[in-house]
């Protein structure tokens, strides 16, 4: 029996998906979901005093999955430099290995009833000298939830990554807007919402407050589209 999911995936890098990742994973453990939390590959170390590296995304996204999981199960190719994965592995002398990326989604998938996959910066962000991250999520199956800014741009991108989706032949689940700072004006916000659900058939699930645990989202919606499973 396969698991059911959502592939979350950005108009752009640093728009909030592993925050949006980590409020469905909450909003998964308070039904009672046993689910887990993928990351394929990401870049971007953080380095310790020590000189340790880590990945700030991988941290946050293991704080909703079983502790004995290891960082490895969690996301299978890291990568140090601030670059699109294929870049920064080649600047280690290695190359972002598909198989394991496949792998790490097969033993999620007997291990969890619901799965969250997190996508590394844009739909067209390389992933793989031959793929971008919507190839990867065309290829899985699982729908697609678009985390996008709040503010002046979004109309643009948005509809963009939309496009994108389709002719790969993706469902997208839905659109979450997310500030990227407390100083988004909140009518250009309420407009966007507005003109976007005017402009696309795709639901448009609302806005996260900034710096608020009170989230007015239609997460019944996306979780009743994401039945079945994969």
């Amino acid at each position: 029996m396969g698991c059911r999911g959502l592939f979350v995936g950005g108009t752009d890098t640093a728009v909030g998906k592993t925050y949006v990742s980590c409020q469905i994973l909450a909003q998964l453990h308070r039904l009672g979901r046993k689910a887990g939390a993928y990351k394929p590959a990401c870049s971007g170390a953080i380095f310790s005093e020590s000189g340790q590296g880590h990945w700030e995304d991988i941290d946050r996204l293991s704080a909703w999955v079983n502790p004995a999981v290891p960082d490895e199960r969690i996301c299978p190719q890291r990568f140090l430099a601030p670059l699109a994965p294929p870049r920064a592995a080649r600047l280690e002398g290695r190359e972002v290995d598909l198989s394991k990326l496949h792998e790490g989604l097969a033993w999620w998938k007997t291990q969890v009833d619901w799965l969250v996959i997190e996508g590394a910066g844009g739909l067209l962000s390389p992933l793989h000298k031959t793929a971008a991250v919507a190839d990867l999520a065309a290829a899985w199956g699982f729908p697609l939830l678009i985390v996008a800014r709040a503010g002046l741009g979004t109309l643009n991108h948005t509809l963009m990554s939309i496009e994108v989706a389709e002719a790969r032949g993706l469902r997208v689940a839905g659109v979450i807007l997310n500030p990227s700072s407390g100083n988004d004006d909140m009518e250009t916000i309420q407009y966007n919402l507005e003109d976007l659900q005017s402009r696309t058939p795709v639901p448009v699930l609302g806005c996260l407050p900034w710096g608020s645990e009170e989230f007015d989202i239609a997460w019944s919606e996306l979780f009743d589209f994401s039945t079945g499973a994969v």
